[in-house]
């Protein structure tokens, strides 16, 4: 390799490590964001449970599921299927 292709190498190994260093932070925000979700969803499931309702309330699943949908897309309806089960515990 000549020094132009080095330093383009080392250049592009630095950008990917700060783009890495970048999703990892990010990652991690998203590990809180889900624990603080599921801890709410849980405290409105057990004060529904508590005042003789029901723990799973299909319209609101039904809302979050479209607004994930519209979000991002097909995916999205993955995602929020996974928090809505995340938050109110196997059915």
């Amino acid at each position: 390799m000549n020094d132009f292709s080095d330093i383009a190498t080392t250049e592009t190994a630095s950008a990917i490590a700060g783009l890495r260093e970048r999703i990892d932070q990010i990652d991690e925000s998203l590990i809180q964001l889900w624990l603080q979700r599921t801890r709410l969803s849980r405290q409105i499931g057990a004060a529904r449970v508590a005042a003789g309702g029901t723990r799973v309330v299909l319209s609101r699943e039904s809302e979050i599921l479209r607004r994930f949908r519209e979000g991002l897309g097909d995916e999205g309806v993955q995602v929020a299927l996974l928090l809505l089960r995340a938050g109110r515990g196997p059915l």
